[in-house]
């Protein structure tokens, strides 16, 4: 099996999309500093990932999540189905605004290694 997955820098308010074959190490990984383009942004959590038979199928599908169709889709179907999930469990962990709401989804940013 192979892993796409998105995490979230609550810290900062940033995504990060990538892919593994190990989900639980990599996020370790992400966590512990030692992936470059992430290790800014500490800490990490884990707010999607979706599981491919093949490397290939998981490298392409991430791969798209990073064009820019690939982020809007991302954004309308993957990143505020679990934004709303945590909100409802009480998180509050997106950016505010200046009277106090919940900031729009555009307030967030996506990196990840290899960006097209």
């Amino acid at each position: 099996m192979s892993y796409v997955y998105i995490i979230f820098s609550s810290k900062f308010h940033i995504f990060y999309i990538g892919s593994t074959i190990d989900l639980k190490e990599r996020i370790k990984l992400h966590n512990a500093g030692r992936v470059e383009s992430s290790k800014p942004y500490l800490p990490w959590d884990l707010i999607w990932y979706c599981a491919f038979k093949t490397e290939a199928e998981a490298r392409n599908f991430e791969q798209y999540l990073k064009t820019g169709s690939g982020r809007s889709f991302a954004y309308r179907h993957l990143i505020s189905v679990a934004l709303a999930k945590d909100f409802q469990r009480g998180r509050q962990i997106s950016p505010r605004t200046k009277n106090g709401n919940v900031g729009p989804i555009e307030n967030y940013k996506i990196i990840g290694e290899n960006n097209i």
